[in-house]
């Protein structure tokens, strides 16, 4: 396993540059951004899976000590990348398990989990720990929900609480600061309570709180619903920025129309694990997809008539 971790690992760094749409390798095409500073993804999965020890249900109370287990997998087989510079999209329906591969990148596992497989990020093989140790600094995650906001803290000492390091009160305080008017937050939003912010406004407390230690990759799950379309946009073209100045985004969503507004590529995710990793230019002819999967939310789209159907393509695969 070592040996195949090195191999893969070298096999990683023959690439440099720049890479033009429809190259293909490590189990993807590339935009015309894509490229790999310093040698390497920024963040390389491969051959993830996840299982669950689970308890049979139908042996009843009487015999639940005398249950047999059963591991339940969840994640299968999962390969997937994040660029410098670049927003990648996973796509796929509600209750697939994207926010269990968000758990993953954060080395937040259940103590029934049984994990597999290898996580690369900036270069360096992770585990768990190292995971851990890189999520609020390194790695950054923007949850689904408001609700993640602490009602009972003032908004500015949240976003300032979130970083991780050495930088004095002072400094975060700057940065929050920093970070409030590029996101078009007014000083006094510092001193709010987070019910007392709208939703968009809350949107973008969330992201500040993201990018106060200066992350490298923000893992952002579903971060726009509840938003209307105009700030749903907004809220992504912040990470569009983000990507553009250096650094990574990972946006798991189920919204393919919208995510094909910002995205450089598409990793199309299905029943526990990606089926196709692509550039957005080949969701402009159906032609250009190589899974019947892909095939069929390109079909299920408004502009193509919402022809779609799901379960018949992914018979055809």
């Amino acid at each position: 396993m070592r040996e195949e971790t090195q191999a893969m690992a070298e096999e990683v760094s023959a690439f440099h540059g720049n890479h033009g749409n429809g190259e293909f390798h490590h189990h993807h095409s590339h935009s015309a951004t894509s490229q790999h500073a310093s040698s390497h993804h920024l963040l390389q999965v491969e051959s993830l899976s996840v299982a669950f020890q689970m308890y049979e249900e139908s042996v009843g109370l009487r015999g639940f000590f005398q249950a047999h287990q059963r591991s339940v997998p969840v994640i299968r087989d999962l390969s997937i990348s994040v660029h410098v510079g670049e927003v990648v999209a996973v796509v796929g329906a509600s209750g697939s398990g994207k926010t269990l591969l968000a758990d993953a990148l954060f080395g937040l596992f259940q103590p029934n989990a049984q994990v597999s497989g290898t996580i690369w990020f900036d270069g360096e093989e992770q585990t768990g720990a190292s995971l851990a140790a890189l999520r609020g600094n390194r790695i950054a995650l923007i949850p689904q929900s408001i609700a993640a906001l602490d009602p009972l803290m003032k908004v500015g000492r949240q976003v300032q609480g979130f970083a991780k390091g050495s930088e004095g009160r002072k400094a975060l305080q700057k940065r929050q600061e920093e970070l409030f008017a590029r996101y078009g937050l007014s000083p006094e939003v510092a001193d709010l309570y987070p019910h007392e912010l709208s939703g968009g406004m809350a949107r973008r407390v969330l992201l500040c709180c993201a990018l106060v230690g200066r992350p490298q990759l923000i893992v952002a799950d579903e971060p726009t619903p509840g938003l209307d379309t105009p700030l749903a946009v907004q809220a992504l073209s912040d990470l569009r920025a983000f990507a553009d100045d250096d650094g990574g985004v990972m946006l798991i969503t189920h919204d393919l129309d919208l995510a094909l507004q910002v995205a450089d590529r598409v990793a199309v995710f299905r029943e526990g694990t990606v089926v196709e990793e692509t550039s957005v230019a080949a969701f402009a002819d159906p032609a250009l997809l190589r899974h019947p999967f892909s095939r069929a939310l390109w079909r299920g789209m408004p502009e193509h008539g919402f022809e779609g159907d799901w379960e018949e393509d992914a018979g055809h695969a």
